[in-house]
């Protein structure tokens, strides 16, 4: 039996921005509900202009670590943590979430969301993941030095990944091209090769 090889990307969008925003999408506990945060931030190209029309997907653990199993992500019913999002920019670029600090999946290991990020022009979705910095609920520079994907970059990439912390939450932006852009995962389909636990 010969193995099938996948078949080449697309270009994501333009539609995307118009089939796949829902209800309720980017709250994944309501904005002022106890232990509620926003994480959010801008997407910009490589020009440092905002891109308005980009969508992103977040997944994470719990604030215990856990890994949410529950369904419901669609259909929101304002009790139950999915730990999945998804918050289109607007003009200015700008994304919103409204979600929970997630919680280190094991002792010891670096809090983060992963991060999926659909843009026009793209040829597949682009991977990612926001870190908590020092200073959150159980995270210290030791934490992050010893995760094993931020200890594989250089130092001025490592700060692409590690959001920083504001009065409400963590702002995470994302750059698609440049001198400082983002650090993207290449995904295999079976498991990221950029290291990371």
């Amino acid at each position: 039996m010969t193995s099938a090889a996948p078949t080449p990307g697309q270009t994501v969008g333009p539609f995307f921005h118009y089939a796949l925003p829902y209800a309720g999408d980017r709250d994944l506990v309501p904005p002022g509900a106890p232990g509620a945060i926003r994480l959010h931030g801008r997407v910009t190209d490589g020009a440092g202009a905002p891109v308005p029309d980009a969508l992103l997907e977040i997944w994470q653990a719990d604030p215990s670590g856990a890994v949410p199993r529950a369904e419901g992500s669609l259909r929101r019913d304002g009790f139950t943590f999915t730990g999945f999002g998804r918050a289109s920019t607007d003009r200015r670029g700008a994304y919103s979430f409204s979600t929970l600090t997630p919680g280190p999946t094991r002792p010891g290991a670096a809090p983060f969301f992963a991060v999926t990020v659909f843009a026009r022009g793209q040829l597949d979705r682009l991977l990612t993941r926001a870190y908590l910095p020092a200073g959150s609920p159980g995270v210290d520079e030791q934490t992050l030095d010893a995760d094993r994907l931020l200890a594989s970059l250089p130092a001025e990439r490592r700060s692409t990944l590690v959001a920083t912390a504001d009065g409400r939450g963590y702002v995470f932006d994302v750059r698609l091209q440049g001198d400082d852009e983002t650090v993207f995962l290449a995904f295999d389909g079976r498991g990221a090769s950029a290291g990371g636990d």
